[in-house]
Order: structure tokens, then sequence, then C-alpha cells
């Protein structure tokens, strides 16, 4: 029996996350979640997170697994939200503790954050398969975007998290410290190496006027549609028209609270004296 998958949407930030149950045993896996967050007034919310929360139990599923691609630059994971509610395991890429090493020391948050990524339940090796009821999960580590990206396969679909968008849009950019063209370039066309048949479940769409947003595409498609990175484009071009789009792009608008929460699995650390916990901004650093 296939695997069932429910989307949602987060039209603020035009994240898609999902939620992944194996029908035999009832167990699920959410993956790439969110902690809704004002930028202006610093309120967080979890509107999004109890629509998940609600439809597992509304389904009956037995929360296995929450997982997240990589740390996400543009919106605040409610990984720790959602264990406390109806539990499950976070599991992230083992190459989390580069992102750690470099992020913590410029926010200054050693206190609360560990470097060692024990904050996670499980750091994901590339090529490690977890079980999902009775059917397995296999990790693809897929680096470019940022050094600790992984993708999930499941069958014939794969979650790729920030690495590919739809074939209109290209790909996630690669300017993020440890960020690397080449090595998307790389990841890109391990993904290539699927079944064409393979479903490419994708994190972000960022839709022209002319159509709705989509989450879904085939391998099939990426490789002859994809505008940055399709079969007749070399690895040289790709990383020259990467690089010169990445150029031009500003850092996201919710980078300093994303990276911070993130490495923290969702959480905003130590409450302080004042029974406040807050955000910190490094001045002149980013």
């Amino acid at each position: 029996m296939a695997i069932s998958i429910e989307t949602f949407f987060d039209v603020d930030t035009n994240l898609f996350s999902y939620v992944v149950s194996d029908p035999k045993t009832s167990s699920a896996a959410v993956i790439d979640s969110i902690l809704n967050y004002d930028q202006y007034s610093g309120r967080s919310s979890t509107t999004s997170a109890d629509e998940i929360i609600a439809y597992i139990n509304n389904k009956n599923l037995k929360l296995e697994w929450i997982l997240e691609t990589h740390i996400h630059a543009d919106h605040l994971t409610a990984a720790y939200y959602i264990k406390e509610k109806i539990g499950g395991r976070i599991g992230i890429g083992s190459e989390i503790t580069k992102v750690l090493k470099y992020w913590v020391p410029i926010l200054n948050t050693e206190k609360d954050t560990p470097l060692d990524g024990s904050q996670f339940d499980i750091l994901l090796d590339d090529n490690q398969t977890i079980n999902l009821g009775s059917v397995d999960i296999k990790i693809l580590h897929t680096p470019g975007h940022t050094p600790a990206c992984i993708s999930y396969l499941i069958e014939d679909a794969v979650f790729v998290g920030d690495t590919f968008f739809m074939p209109d849009i290209g790909t996630a950019r690669t300017d993020f410290p440890g960020g690397s063209a080449e090595k998307m370039y790389d990841s890109i066309h391990r993904i290539f190496d699927l079944p064409d048949e393979t479903r490419i479940y994708i994190c972000h769409d960022y839709p022209p006027a002319v159509r709705k947003a989509n989450n879904v595409c085939t391998v099939s498609v990426q490789k002859k549609q994809n505008i940055l990175i399709n079969q007749k484009i070399s690895k040289a071009e790709y990383v020259f028209l990467r690089n010169k789009r990445d150029a031009g792009l500003s850092l996201p608008k919710l980078i300093i609270p994303s990276i911070q929460v993130n490495l923290r699995l969702g959480t905003f650390g130590d409450v302080e004296s004042n029974g406040v916990q807050y955000v910190k901004i490094p001045i002149n650093q980013l």
C-alpha cells in the first residue's frame, strides 16, 4: 500500500509542510514544520503547527518522526512544539554541526545551543535508512544550499527541502555560509539519477502571477524543464548562472530569528531574569 502524503501551505512564507504516513501501521512523519512568527511584533503562534497536529489526531496517526531537511533561514520550525504535544523524534542531517559551529559564535548563544547537535534526537547520515512503520526512509545528503541539507526518499517520493524549486523558478540559492553552487549541481544530479517517475516534493514555491503555488513534479519534468539546471546545462554554466543570481539577492527577512530558533529545535532559548525570551540581532555581522 502506497504512502499517504498530506500537504500544508503557509502563505506568509510560501512554505510547504508535509505529513507522510504509512497506511499499514498508521505511523507518520512531519517534514519541515513551521512556527508562525511576526517579525514586527516579535509574537509567535502555533496556528500552522496546530493544523498539522489536528490532522494527525483526526486520522488516528502515531507520530514517529519530526524531520528537518536543513536549518531554514526563512521560517521558524515548530519541531519542539509538535514533539511536546504529540511525541515523535526530531531528526536532521549529521552535517548540522558545521552549521552550528558557524552560527552559534556569531549569535553568542553557546549557553543554550549545543555545538554537537545533541539538542536533536537523531543526526542522520548519508544513505542511512530509518523506519516509518513498514516503510523505509532513505537519507540523501544533498548539500549546496547549506552544507547540512538532506533529502528524504520515501518509496517513489523524495522531499528535497530547498534544493529544487518548481522548474520555472529553478533552484535554491547557494550563497549562505557553507553553501556551494558546485555542490548543489552534484546534489541535484543525484536526484536526477532517481527513476524519472519519482515525485519531487519541494519546500517553497514563489510562483509568477500566471500560476498558483505548486509543490510537486517529477524527476523527468525537472530534467527537461528546469530553467537553471536541466539536462542540457553543464556544471560550469549552472555555477555561473547560480552565482550571478545569488549576487542580486537580499538576505531573507527572517534569517536572524530563524537561524537561532531553528538551531534550538524551534525554541527561543533561555528565559532571562525578567521572565522574557529574546531574539538576538548581531550588528554588522551578516
